[in-house]
């Protein structure tokens, strides 16, 4: 029955969709920026080879020790972009710092550490216990609540922005100067790893950074990683979807193998509840299904392979970096260990 009544809300969720109109940082930056105009110029650079993946600090991430947060911080502006709250600062050595609250704090800090491991970009992300900040105004559109009358908010992710860091515009993962390339796969593997089912072409970035001797270079990179370790999918209620141990633990993984292909469960169809929530935003996420699926094995078995060299602690640092409690880091840890081994088995 359940089965024949989404078959159902597919179809009428698909004729909804087409009647309607179309909608409108390895650490980033090790290099010198130099203050030449951004114009998109230079290669596409997706991975770097990570030749010290075993040595690399998943507690402190791309940014390292020194780029952490620390010292007082200012409110700059609130940001409506996504759906958790958020809201640029700046601390007390004028570097631009922006907030996010809320349920993806936590994930997206360990999920950024994870995908920089293995060569991947990822934003500079931090986490906090508290952070004051001064200047907050009494009306926010989202997210006042969760911060008191002093200023102080709780459990929070910190982004840097990099000195000259400028985004140029978003990519697809259907097509693109990556397409069909080992690079771009190892992705769409690690996004089954994590279970980061929000892949929306949106969370997709493109910064432009010019390197003082190289020249220019496009670095591609997903964004926004903050639905991992949940369930496969939006669920109901939402906190199953994000940073929820029990059902990243009991969500399956690897959905089919064949000789030549790998079949993964993520980012798996949306709770049918979703539908009633947003008809056209169910069948644009349910066609997403595609970005875990037919991922050549040899592609899957490299990914696997640098995996693979992160030791117990490393991936232990990655959760303790994001304030989970040790009951938690070990039980993500235990997960994301039992995933690399089935890569490797393959």
């Amino acid at each position: 029955m359940l089965k024949s009544l989404n078959g159902f809300v597919f179809f009428l969720s698909t004729i909804a969709l087409s009647c309607s109109t179309a909608e409108a940082s390895a650490k980033r930056s090790q290099w010198k920026l130099d203050q030449a105009e951004f114009t998109g110029e230079g290669p596409a650079v997706m991975w770097l080879n990570p030749s010290d993946i075993a040595s690399r600090d998943l507690f402190y991430g791309p940014g390292g020790r020194e780029h952490q947060p620390q010292g007082t911080f200012a409110f700059v502006e609130e940001d409506l972009d996504g759906s958790s709250p958020k809201f640029v600062v700046k601390d007390q050595d004028g570097v631009k710092w922006k907030v996010k609250l809320g349920t993806e704090a936590r994930p997206e800090t360990a999920a950024s550490r994870l995908v920089w491991a293995v060569g991947y970009f990822a934003n500079e992300d931090y986490f906090l216990p508290t952070v004051k900040i001064d200047g907050i105004p009494q009306h926010l559109h989202r997210g006042r609540s969760a911060i008191t009358s002093d200023g102080v908010a709780r459990n929070v992710r910190l982004k840097r922005y990099l000195p000259g860091e400028k985004k140029i515009g978003s990519w697809k993962w259907s097509e693109g100067p990556f397409t069909g390339t080992r690079e771009l796969d190892g992705l769409r593997v690690m996004m089954a790893l994590i279970n980061n089912w929000d892949l929306k072409d949106i969370n997709n970035a493109i910064y432009q950074e010019k390197h003082a001797t190289t020249g220019p270079e496009q670095i591609y990179m997903v964004s926004d990683l903050g639905a991992s370790f949940g369930g496969a999918s939006f669920a109901w209620p939402v906190g199953r979807s994000r940073g929820n141990l029990n059902a990243y633990t009991k969500s399956r993984f690897i959905r089919r193998a064949s000789p030549e292909h790998i079949d993964f469960n993520v980012p798996a169809r949306p709770s049918i509840l979703y539908f009633f929530l947003g008809p056209r935003s169910y069948v644009r996420r349910t066609h997403l299904g595609w970005v875990g699926k037919h991922i050549p094995r040899d592609h899957v078995k490299w990914t696997g392979e640098l995996l693979a060299q992160l030791s117990q602690k490393q991936i232990r640092d990655a959760f303790r970096a994001a304030g989970y409690n040790p009951a938690q880091v070990e039980g993500f840890s235990k997960v994301v260990e039992h995933r690399i081994a089935e890569l490797k088995s393959l």
